[in-house]
C-alpha cells in the first residue's frame, strides 16, 4: 500500500485492558438504585443523553460519568432522590477508580512486538489521575517511548503529536474507536488500524472508512504483529 511505519500508537481503554465492561456494571447497578423512586423505561438513554451534553464540561473518564448519573437520578425523579442514593452513586464511582486493570489477550505482546517496528506511544483520553493509575497497573508503561493522555482524540491532536515522530502521515494508531482513534488519525493524513473490543461506548459509534487505503480492521491484537509485517 506504499505505507512504510515510522510510529506506532495505542490506545488503552478496550484496546490494551477491559474498561467499558466497569461502566456497564456501574449502570446496571444505578438502574437498581433508582428503580424504588422512578420508573423510567428509557434511563439509560437519559443518562446516555446527559453523557453527551456533559462531555464538554467534565471530560471523558469515570467522574464524569459519575455526575451524569447523578444530574440524571435527579431529573428523573424531579429532585426527589433520596441522598443516601446520591452517596451510593459516589462511592461506585469510588469503586470504578479503584478497580483492578484487566489486561486484554496479547497486549503486552502486541506492544513489545511493535517496538520493533519504531517508537511506540500511548494515546489515551479521559481523566488524568485515573489514566495514569492504569498505566502503572498494567505493567505496560516500561514498553512506550510517550505516553499522551488527551482531552479529545482530534486530527490536530493526532498531528501534533505524531509531528515528533516523522510526521502523521509515517505513523499509525491502533484502537477500538472508529470515532477516536480510527477516522482523525486516517484524516490526520496516518493510518487508523481497527481493533474490535465486545462492548462499545454509544459515544463511540462511526461508520468504519471501508475501502480507505489507510484503513485496516484486526480481528484482536494477536494478528497485529503479522499485520505490521506487511507494512515493510
Amino acid at each position: 500500500m506504499g505505507f512504510e511505519t515510522a510510529c506506532i500508537a495505542f490506545d488503552a481503554d478496550d484496546t490494551l485492558w477491559h474498561n467499558e465492561r466497569v461502566f456497564k456494571l456501574t449502570q446496571e447497578r444505578f438502574a437498581e438504585l433508582l428503580a424504588p423512586h422512578a420508573d423510567v423505561p428509557d434511563l439509560d438513554a437519559q443518562l446516555l443523553a446527559a453523557e453527551r451534553r456533559n462531555i464538554g464540561h467534565y471530560g471523558f473518564g469515570v467522574k464524569g460519568f459519575v455526575l451524569s448519573m447523578i444530574e440524571t437520578a435527579l431529573e428523573v425523579t424531579e429532585n426527589r432522590v433520596p441522598g443516601d442514593v446520591i452517596g451510593d452513586l459516589i462511592a461506585a464511582g469510588q469503586d470504578m477508580l479503584r478497580h483492578p486493570i484487566d489486561l486484554l489477550p496479547h497486549a503486552d505482546e502486541a506492544v513489545a512486538r511493535a517496538k520493533e517496528h519504531g517508537p511506540v506511544l500511548l494515546i489515551t483520553k479521559g481523566d488524568l489521575l485515573d489514566q495514569e493509575r492504569k498505566l502503572a497497573q498494567s505493567g505496560l508503561g516500561d514498553l512506550f517511548d510517550g505516553v499522551e493522555i488527551v482531552s479529545n482524540k482530534t486530527p490536530a491532536v493526532y498531528a501534533r503529536i505524531f509531528d515528533r515522530f516523522g510526521g502523521a502521515d509515517r505513523g499509525m494508531m491502533v484502537g477500538n474507536s472508529m470515532k477516536s482513534d480510527v477516522r482523525p488519525m486516517i484524516d490526520a493524513g496516518g493510518f487508523g488500524v481497527f481493533v474490535p473490543h465486545d462492548l462499545a461506548w454509544d459515544l463511540e459509534a462511526a461508520d468504519a472508512p471501508e475501502g480507505h487505503p489507510r484503513y485496516a480492521a484486526l480481528p484482536d491484537l494477536g494478528a497485529l504483529s503479522d499485520f505490521l509485517k506487511t507494512r515493510r
